[in-house]
């Protein structure tokens, strides 16, 4: 939980210092990629572009590297096969879950619109959009490859 916290902190504080006014030139070009690696190109592009409405640089999909975008948000999806053989997340490195704990945040301006699009599309929910006891309001949903997503307002 400590480590979840955490990481939603830095990746909520990147977004904020990449978002202000900040006058240092070298801060103002910082953006934030992310890159999640899949045993599914089109099951994760499709999720993405069709359940989370991000857009798909390119009109087909590019199985060796696929960025999405939705607003200042860009995930990089990669394919779990052409990891070199000594990449962190190589599957075959190790028999144990890499990454474990990570949150995905993603703030939206109508959480409730996403939320009743999600449910529309038949994609499973995790946790119903629930008002929390910090004021915000969210819902969570596990990608096809179990990256855990937190949409919620801002």
């Amino acid at each position: 939980m400590r480590l979840t916290t955490a990481i939603a902190s830095i990746v909520l504080f990147l977004n904020y210092s990449c978002n202000t006014g900040n006058n240092n030139a070298q801060d103002e070009r910082m953006t934030l990629r992310l890159e999640l690696f899949t045993s599914d190109m089109k099951k994760s592009v499709d999720f993405y572009t069709g359940i989370l409405d991000f857009t798909m640089e390119g009109k087909q999909i590019n199985y060796s590297y696929q960025p999405v975008k939705r607003g200042n948000v860009i995930f990089g999806i990669g394919p779990l096969s052409k990891l070199s053989d000594g990449h962190h997340f190589n599957p075959n490195l190790k028999n144990i879950q890499k990454g474990y704990g990570v949150e995905i945040v993603l703030e939206v301006d109508n959480v409730a619109e996403v939320y009743e699009k999600v449910k529309a599309s038949g994609y499973p929910v995790e946790v119903p959009l629930t008002t929390q006891s910090w004021g915000l309001t969210d819902f969570r949903v596990v990608d096809p490859d179990g990256y855990y997503l937190r949409i919620t307002s801002k």
